[in-house]
């Protein structure tokens, strides 16, 4: 909720202007809290005071973009972007004093589901960096935590990369936790558990793909945006932008490493399960094989008809049982020749 007294009651997880929170960072000085209200004084005071603000609105809240394309004077790449709701992770430069982004990440409740992923647009300007999302999203809580401890940020880039940042480490969590699930699903294919072990893995490795599809930032913008930046980022900010993108990379890499690795367990489930079923179908077959001298027999001679063989003979019926188990020794004898040629 903004940290804005004289605000409206809030609503919506937000206050009237559908902003979440606010926060000032004044040149040298630890992170303040501001409402919509104050926001909308220092955007008109210009460059009094120096510093930037970070604000971040909750676009489930039908204010928020009124406010935005009122008060904030962002470019129209962003509200263009807000419009087409693109998902996929970039850093492009609009116009010539601002960038704009867009970067996934996940629900604050995330439950390791393909669905629990939500989209945070941004735009970052010299003295004024706008977030804005639709879900309660991790990363964001992090900065939040730490603009409420009093951190401080000495730009609005360094504000992006420390975002960024805390999302590569929301990722990392979700690898490792990732990982430990595949290694329990190990641990249980090695016990001959299988249960229905081969579906969460399906579920996992949709997962992992979705991550990878919207997080993977697009290179040559990327390349573009760090090879010209606008002239009020500094050198040291780009390197610092530059380095929370190799972060990005590395976690990327090690969930495509994860998602062979569940590939190769999935194959190796399979496998069981095509060996159980082989082993079934066997056993059926043997059974069937076995009953076919007893039913064939049993049919013929139970059709009521003259000339029986045997039917006057005291001895008949024993003959007749071992007619039928040695045929049904030759069938079992052939039948388990070949199982164990294979």
């Amino acid at each position: 909720m903004a940290h804005d007294a004289s605000s409206d009651a809030p609503a919506y997880g937000a206050d009237a202007a559908g902003l979440v929170c606010g926060y000032r960072f004044a040149a040298g000085a630890g992170a303040a809290p501001i409402g919509s209200r104050e926001a909308e004084d220092w955007l008109r005071q210009g460059d009094e005071g120096g510093g930037f603000v970070w604000l971040h609105f909750n676009l489930a809240h039908a204010a928020s973009t009124r406010w935005l394309q009122r008060h904030a004077g962002l470019p129209e790449e962003f509200h263009a972007m807000l419009r087409e709701g693109l998902h996929s992770t970039r850093i492009e430069r609009a116009g010539e004093d601002w960038l704009t982004a867009v970067v996934n990440d996940v629900h604050f409740d995330f439950s390791f589901e393909p669905g629990d992923i939500a989209t945070l647009w941004i735009a970052v300007g010299p003295r004024l960096v706008v977030t804005a999302r639709q879900h309660q999203l991790r990363s964001v809580d992090g900065l939040r935590t730490l603009a409420r401890a009093g951190a401080v940020l000495r730009s609005p880039v360094e504000l992006l990369e420390r975002l960024m940042r805390a999302q590569a480490d929301v990722l990392v969590g979700i690898v490792r936790g990732v990982t430990q699930k595949v290694d329990d699903i190990e641990d249980a294919l090695l016990a001959g558990r299988l249960q229905h072990r081969r579906a969460r893995l399906g579920v996992l490795r949709r997962l992992l793909v979705r991550l990878q599809r919207l997080l993977a930032p697009e290179p040559a913008a990327l390349f573009r945006l760090l090879q010209h930046p606008p002239g009020w980022v500094q050198p040291a900010d780009a390197q610092e932008l530059h380095g929370a993108t190799e972060e990005f990379s590395v976690v990327l890499r090690d969930m495509a490493s994860l998602q062979e690795r569940i590939k190769l367990l999935q194959e190796e489930i399979a496998a069981a399960i095509n060996e159980d079923i082989n082993r079934s179908l066997f056993v059926l077959t043997v059974v069937t094989v076995l009953a076919l001298p007893i039913n064939i027999l049993a049919g013929l001679f139970g059709m009521n008809v003259g000339g029986i063989p045997l039917a006057e003979n005291p001895h008949g019926f024993w003959i007749l049982v071992a007619v039928v188990a040695s045929f049904t020794a030759v069938a079992a004898w052939l039948s388990f020749r070949g199982r164990r040629d294979q």
